[in-house]
């Protein structure tokens, strides 16, 4: 997905990125919708909801990268609606909704003049003094975010089926587990 004429330090958070996601996607394969919204852990997060939630992350720092917005507050209670994928939503639609988001991050990315563009962050509770971050921290950010919830992707993944992203990626190379 990555723009072939992207270069250098730029290339290499979008390749990076692309690949987080890739895993993450890996975990989503193959699952009905209401697999997608099945707790299998302790844990309240779900395949379907983590992947909402990524994507409207991703969607959300791209916005701060681009609105520069100095007054900008994080809304917790419209975050955490992200968690979960609802009865009526289904996973192909949140499928279809992150590779939008990924085509219009690396489109920006790929137009954006400088990666150390100092942005505005948000406030929040955790952090009630505006703090001001690099445009390339805030991809790398993204990067993290994506890998962090990949991870809890997998396990639940894996405790609803026993599927997992590295026996799926060795399958996909055309490795054979016994």
């Amino acid at each position: 997905m990555t723009d072939t004429n992207t270069t250098g330090e730029r290339a290499d958070i979008l390749a990076m990125l692309a690949e987080q996601r890739d895993m993450l996607l890996i975990t989503a394969r193959d699952l009905t919708d209401e697999q997608a919204r099945t707790r299998s852990t302790v844990s309240d997060l779900t395949v379907g909801g983590l992947i909402k939630h990524v994507t409207a992350t991703e969607k959300s720092w791209i916005s701060t990268i681009r609105e520069l917005d100095e007054t900008a507050t994080f809304d917790m209670d419209s975050a955490m609606e992200f968690y979960y994928m609802r009865d009526d939503e289904t996973l192909a639609g949140l499928l279809d909704t992150y590779a939008a988001v990924a085509r219009e991050t690396e489109r920006f990315v790929t137009g954006l003049d400088d990666l150390d563009l100092q942005v505005p962050m948000p406030t929040a509770p955790w952090a009630p003094e505006r703090q001001w971050w690099s445009a390339r921290k805030i991809l790398l950010h993204i990067i993290r975010e994506t890998a962090h919830h990949s991870g809890h992707a997998d396990i639940i993944r894996e405790s609803l089926d026993g599927a997992n992203s590295t026996m799926q990626r060795g399958a996909d190379a055309g490795m054979t587990f016994e």
